[in-house]
């Protein structure tokens, strides 16, 4: 797919190495390209998506790991269907799943973890008022939060309030905050490495 592209829109997330695969002819645009804070960007992009894919182009939008985890393919998608342009989604790995995998991390664990929930950690402000229900997550046995680094304070606090056992709140095993396994000098917790 991604060597039959007229046209790749990756976001910064996305390693260069993945889209140097594209044909040397396909015009290769970054999401940091567009111009303006992330709503305006992101508008900029459903629109040279919908107006490239209308010239007859094949159109590749790629994203680090799933579109429809906190990634905004939704309305990707939505602005494609919304102008008549037939799409496909190529589902990805979330690295809600993925990172912690690749750190040695088991998200569920049959003698310890038999629920895992994921929440972001950074709400659309123009939704209003978050509906997220901490209290709920303070009692699931594990939490992903993703895009949380920015909110972290906020987020602990408001799990921390809640009622219910501290053992609900804080992992039985080491937990990295903030991690990436492509970042420099990242290692997994308990012996487990990364085979990168």
């Amino acid at each position: 797919m991604l060597r039959r592209a007229d046209v790749v829109v990756a976001d910064r997330l996305v390693k260069r190495k993945l889209v140097e695969q594209a044909s040397a002819a396909a015009e290769r645009l970054w999401l940091e390209d567009f111009p303006g804070p992330n709503d305006l960007r992101h508008t900029a992009v459903c629109r040279l998506l919908v107006e490239r894919a209308k010239q007859g182009k094949r159109v590749v939008r790629l994203k680090a790991g799933d579109p429809f985890m906190f990634g905004r393919g939704a309305e990707e998608a939505e602005a494609l269907v919304e102008a008549g342009v037939p799409l496909e989604v190529v589902p990805g790995v979330t690295s809600a799943v993925a990172v912690p995998a690749y750190a040695g991390i088991p998200l569920t664990d049959r003698r310890l973890a038999s629920a895992v929930a994921m929440v972001t950690g950074h709400e659309d402000p123009a939704c209003g008022p978050s509906d997220i229900d901490w209290a709920a997550l303070a009692r699931i046995t594990t939490l992903v939060v993703l895009m949380g680094m920015r909110n972290l304070e906020a987020i602990v606090r408001r799990l921390v309030a809640k009622p219910g056992p501290p053992e609900y709140i804080w992992s039985r095993r080491p937990t990295p905050a903030g991690t990436s396994p492509s970042a420099p000098g990242f290692r997994g917790v308990d012996g487990w490495n990364h085979p990168g």
